[in-house]
């Protein structure tokens, strides 16, 4: 049986990205043709969204939609189906998605991102002829409206799915908002849209979804518990007979070793003694010894304290002191990025580090470092240590979310029975992750099962496949119950 999706997203890979929930946009939809799944994606209109959309068609007007007129385009790139909302009042601005030049959040994103759910809400109504998706799947608290208008409007709809792909981002803005944004007053209601005395966009897409999802099983746990769910554990307890947790992919066309144009040597997990030539080449680029009997351990991340990266700056001795090397690319906290430049100054040739994103030096971190440190103190999915693992660079990672349920720790158990794939430790500290980094380096200079992790590593299944089934499962479930 076949079915259409409407994906709502505010940022969908390879146009616009500030996160994974950009890669997670871009990559389920052709994962879910395969399961007989057609997605239309909406977007918000950026510049480079319109800039890349093949032959836009208008299949949709709204004269005043915020303070200005609106078109909805249907086209297609990057090999995806989009409806684009054009409103360039709203979303032809210098700067990111969400921030200005000076990465201060726009002043009106309650508006912009309600108007991109007004307009799925409509789309998933039928405001498009010919177009009548079987299931609306709204993505983190951007899209956190749709349910809502959804669910106070009138008439026939799709099923809602509503995935979070981190908490800790939850979109709150003043009541008295609420209509101006186009809600009826019995929304702000403990059992609508009201989350502390304002307006929560994503507390209401996961009060008023018909299926809640997260991007991982552990992640699905730890939100339903006082320490993890950041204000809404009780409501996710309250819904937990329509919450799960699926693991998020990667995508194993763009994040491929043996066809990576960024790496100077390809390779996969038969020829994995090609690596050598792009450790060298990491080496180089970021002005570290060119030495092959040192480990080197990777970073690419946002420099942030959910990311455990104070726990990476307390931990650089343990990194030095057993003899290792560090590559880093991230952006994030001034006083993390100081601390960082200033350790690379400290130590020339020992610690190399590149402010801000770069996609080639981040395939070639992957490609060349020995080991990834991911010392995330919450991580819901995580999909770098999912590179990593594709690219043979084993992740030393903290026991949180998708980290825990996707890397197997090398303790003596799992050696002996040849199924390690990297390094755990819990919780997530400076101390347990020294230990970690002394564990993965002492077993770095045991050649021959650091290449069988290696191989376990690079067969791990990290693809699209089995999380694309179980999406595809609970469209047919929802549509099936309506």
């Amino acid at each position: 049986m076949t079915l259409s999706a409407l994906s709502v997203a505010s940022e969908v890979y390879p146009l616009v990205k500030t996160g994974g929930l950009a890669d997670v946009a871009g990559a389920l939809p052709p994962a879910l043709a395969g399961e007989g799944i057609a997605v239309h994606t909406l977007v918000p209109g950026y510049p480079a969204v319109l800039a890349a959309l093949q032959s836009p068609e208008v299949v949709h007007r709204n004269e005043d939609l915020f303070g200005g007129p609106a078109r909805l385009l249907a086209g297609r790139a990057a090999g995806l189906d989009l409806f684009a909302l054009d409103a360039p009042h709203l979303f032809d601005r210098p700067g990111g998605p969400y921030t200005d030049a000076q990465g201060r959040d726009w002043p009106d994103n309650a508006q912009r991102f309600a108007a991109l759910c007004r307009i799925a809400a409509a789309v998933a109504r039928g405001a498009v002829g010919g177009y009548a998706p079987d299931v609306l799947h709204a993505h983190d608290w951007q899209a956190g409206l749709a349910p809502a208008f959804l669910h106070y409007g009138e008439g026939p709809r799709p099923g809602s799915v509503m995935t979070v792909h981190n908490l800790a981002f939850q979109g709150q803005v003043p009541a008295h908002l609420l209509a101006e944004l186009g809600l009826p007053p019995r929304a702000l209601a403990i059992d609508g849209v009201e989350y502390y005395g304002s307006i929560g966009y994503l507390k209401a897409g996961l009060q008023l979804a018909d299926r809640i999802t997260t991007v991982s099983p552990s992640y699905a746990e730890e939100v339903r518990t006082p320490e993890g769910g950041m204000g809404l554990d009780g409501l996710l307890r309250a819904r937990a007979a329509v919450f799960s947790g699926i693991l998020n992919g990667i995508d194993e066309a763009t994040w491929n070793p043996a066809t990576d144009p960024h790496l100077p040597a390809r390779f996969d997990a038969r020829r994995p003694a090609r690596r050598a030539a792009d450790k060298r080449a990491l080496q180089e680029r970021l002005g570290l010894a060119t030495d092959a009997s040192t480990p080197l351990f990777g970073v690419v991340s946002r420099l942030t304290w959910q990311k455990g990266m104070d726990l990476l700056v307390a931990a650089l001795p343990a990194v030095l002191g057993h003899g290792g090397q560090l590559a880093l690319l991230g952006s994030g906290d001034a006083s993390l990025e100081r601390g960082l430049l200033d350790a690379a100054a400290a130590h020339p040739g020992r610690i190399g580090v590149q402010l801000g994103y770069d996609e080639a030096l981040a395939h070639l971190i992957q490609g060349g470092c020995d080991a990834l440190l991911v010392p995330s103190r919450f991580e819901p999915c995580g999909l770098t240590q999912l590179c990593a693992l594709r690219y043979g660079a084993l992740p030393v990672v903290s026991r949180v979310g998708g980290l825990a349920d996707t890397v197997i720790d090398a303790n003596e158990a799992a050696l002996e029975a040849g199924v390690a794939t990297g390094f755990v430790f819990s919780p997530p500290g400076p101390a347990p992750l020294q230990a970690a980094i002394g564990r993965a380096a002492a077993l770095w200079r045991e050649g021959e099962q650091w290449a069988r992790l290696q191989r376990n590593a690079m067969s791990a299944d990290v693809g699209w496949t089995r999380p694309a089934r179980r999406y595809a499962a609970l469209y047919r479930g929802l549509s099936s119950s309506r």
